[in-house]
């Protein structure tokens, strides 16, 4: 045990004098890692300016501007409403699916946003706000007005209401077409019912086509924004830092519902035309094109045989032609790339619809294209949807006998402004479409109207309400 002590003894005392020695002949040795750096007096050291950074001189005038929105928010916020649409659903219970009961009537309503366009009471909000309305009612400045709908376009998501006021706060248009990508924007609407909420972003994208337009004929050439658009604000303004109209808000891209960073707006150039012809005419005019085109990219190209060895894919490429159309007249072929309209050069699907967006029927085109890489140009006349170069107008019909109004529609005949008549005996819901009459399709008004006044018997109605329900009626006519 003693040996085993003085051993270990002799070796911690053997250790120490190994460090000392080290320490003592190694640490102070010329080009020592170990050796400790000296310490830099860093108030007095000056580093060699071997590469001097970039600098930038500002004008006399410049200075850094504060990101302040409130000019913005003050001067628009007065021009956005906040809209109820009021509509009756129909809805069904355990018992009725079970023993066979009738489906029950309950009132709705849903909340949107709209935007004072003039100061005698137009305003502008979406179609998707409005279109499964029975009554309107739009709040301003805490007084409640019943609207009047003037007019829909599901082509862009677009409507336009009528108040009975005057001086009113009608916003400030401004441009979309100068609006640029990064510029900062303003969005104000009544997001999940709350009033003149401001939120604020930066323009992430234009000419955004995002495939959410049911139409025949859809124009999608959105403003995408990360302004934070939720549910409730459509219909409400995009305003830049001037305060000045620029879109107006209509959607998000989300799968939760609310706003995750993607909000997309109809610009203002757009909607400026949209509400012109909703007010004049009573529906938007639009230039046929007769041709549809999709996108010039290396995929698309390799699809129709083209050349894929280019520098750039600019242009957009015709896929379809509608045979005899504007397009087909002027001489267009499948395959053919389009480059300009009218020496505006069109890139996207989007960029060349919106381009359409601004015509009417009757006006020329002038169509540059490439075709087997050769260059050429073209002039195509626009039609309106019933091949004509006639300006469209709406069409009303009245009927006493019916107690209402009624239009065409692309699924039949709505009946609207329902105060008497067969349509409030059966109790026949505002804005409800006539599809069918004893199992036969109705388009035209007229037909309705004819049938009501001339035939006796049993009658079965089929069509469906403003939120797009099916209601079936069935009675006898004496």
């Amino acid at each position: 045990m003693k040996t085993i002590l003085k051993i270990t003894i002799i070796g911690f005392m053997s250790g120490l004098a190994g460090a000392f020695v080290f320490f003592k002949f190694m640490v102070n040795m010329p080009g020592n890692p170990f050796q400790q750096p000296p310490v830099y007096d860093m108030a007095n050291y000056d580093a060699p300016a071997l590469f001097p950074p970039n600098t930038v001189e500002l004008d006399a005038d410049s200075s850094d501007e504060p990101t302040d929105f409130s000019v913005a928010a003050n001067k628009a916020t007065p021009s956005v409403v906040y809209i109820n649409s009021i509509f009756k659903g129909t809805s069904y219970s355990a018992f009725d699916w079970f023993f066979g009961g009738g489906a029950s009537s309950q009132t709705r309503v849903s909340s949107g946003s709209g935007v004072i366009f003039s100061a005698d009471g137009y305003i502008v909000t979406n179609n998707h706000v409005v279109e499964a309305a029975e009554k309107i009612e739009v709040t301003h400045n805490k007084k409640v007005y019943t609207a009047e709908l003037i007019g829909t376009d599901p082509s862009t998501d677009l409507a336009v209401l009528k108040i009975n006021e005057t001086n009113l706060p009608a916003v400030t248009i401004g441009s979309s077409k100068k609006l640029q990508v990064g510029e900062w924007v303003v969005a104000i609407g009544n997001p999940f019912s709350l009033s003149s909420t401001v939120t604020v972003g930066i323009v992430s994208a234009k000419g955004r086509r995002i495939g959410i337009l049911e139409d025949k004929f859809p124009i999608e050439s959105f403003i995408q924004t990360d302004a934070a658009i939720n549910p409730g604000n459509s219909g409400g303004a995009l305003v830049n830092k001037n305060g000045e109209l620029v879109g107006i808000n209509t959607a998000i891209l989300s799968r939760t519902g609310s706003y995750t960073g993607y909000a997309f707006a109809v610009p203002v150039d757009i909607a400026r035309k949209v509400v012109d012809d909703l007010i004049k005419h009573g529906v938007v005019q639009k230039g046929i094109f007769g041709g549809r085109v999709i996108e010039y990219d290396f995929q698309n190209a390799r699809k129709y045989d083209l050349n894929t060895n280019v520098k750039t894919f600019k242009g957009v490429l015709l896929e379809s032609l509608d045979k005899d159309g504007p397009a087909m007249k002027a001489g267009l072929q499948l395959g053919d790339v389009i480059t300009k309209v009218s020496n505006t050069e069109v890139n996207s699907q989007s960029a060349f619809e919106e381009e359409l967006a601004y015509r009417y029927p009757g006006d020329k085109i002038t169509i540059a294209y490439l075709r087997d890489n050769k260059p050429g140009t073209t002039t195509v006349t626009l039609m309106n949807k019933n091949g004509t170069t006639d300006i469209v107008k709406r069409k009303i019909y009245e009927s006493k006998t019916l107690g209402s109004e009624l239009e065409a529609t692309d699924y039949g005949v709505k009946v609207f402004k329902i105060k008497g008549g067969y349509m409030k005996e059966l109790g026949v819901p505002e804005n409800y479409t006539i599809i069918s009459i004893n199992r036969v399709r109705v388009k035209d008004p007229q037909e309705v109207i004819d049938f009501f006044e001339k035939y006796k018997g049993r009658v079965s109605l089929y069509g469906m309400n403003s939120s797009k329900e099916v209601l079936p009626y069935n009675f006898i006519l004496r």
